[in-house]
């Protein structure tokens, strides 16, 4: 992708998604290939690729200030258009949603996240730990085991902001290990292979620039979660 033009960001700071963003993603799902995709990067970055960026510059404000714990670069923090398809039967080159991510050092690999997701199909944001290294992993369902009542404290803190607890791709037996757990009011957390809680945004949402607060609220009613991943290790 081509380094950001100086409008990148937006000098106001964010101002919604236009109807533009989604139709953009719509019609690139008709279109995947080099040629409609070069003549409408155009689109891509003032409708989704510098609002999203206006977006993480304001929440990562809005962290700092709150003490969520979570930062960003903007030019940094939204993934990369272009899928990699080199281990995939979809060989379609591009991804038809935008996404970005906050963590602690601002980094997209870091242990413990805030996502946000924007597709026409369906948006949302999320956060707490996306396929964790096996020792993570391990240290998670350990304190999920050890320190139930805080991992029930920390999960009913993001409940009541409307999230809801991610269980794709769980086991459907207990962990090797982890036999103990059986019986137990953590057993079904122990089977995840992920930590994360997600929240709905409604395609409405996305044009409102009170969007920020309301992530913003997100990453709060997180943060006991991320606290719970973070001693866990």
């Amino acid at each position: 992708m081509r380094a950001a033009t100086p409008e990148a960001v937006s000098p106001t700071g964010f101002s919604g998604f236009r109807p533009a963003a989604l139709t953009f993603f719509r019609e690139l799902a008709a279109n995947q290939d080099r040629a409609w995709f070069q003549a409408n990067r155009a689109t891509y970055e003032r409708e989704a690729l510098s609002p999203l960026r206006a977006l993480v510059a304001d929440l990562a404000s809005e962290f700092s200030r709150r003490g969520v714990g979570l930062t960003a670069d903007p030019l940094r923090a939204v993934f990369r258009i272009h899928r990699d398809v080199r281990f995939s039967r979809d060989k379609a080159p591009y991804k038809t949603h935008a996404g970005a991510v906050l963590s602690r050092d601002g980094g997209k690999g870091t242990f413990g996240m805030f996502y946000i997701h924007v597709d026409p199909g369906g948006s949302f944001a999320a956060s707490g730990f996306w396929q964790p290294e096996p020792k993570y992993l391990e240290a998670l369902r350990i304190a999920m085991f050890e320190e139930s009542g805080k991992i029930r404290a920390a999960l009913a803190a993001a409940y009541a902001s409307g999230a809801e607890l991610l269980r794709e791709d769980a086991l459907s037996r207990l962990p090797r290990g982890f036999e103990h757990t059986a019986g137990t009011e953590v057993a079904e957390l122990v089977k995840l292979r992920h930590l994360v809680v997600r929240w709905p945004l409604p395609a409405a949402s996305l044009a409102d620039p009170a969007l920020v607060g309301t992530l913003a609220g997100h990453g709060e009613a997180a943060k006991r979660l991320l606290a719970f991943g973070w001693d866990a290790i």
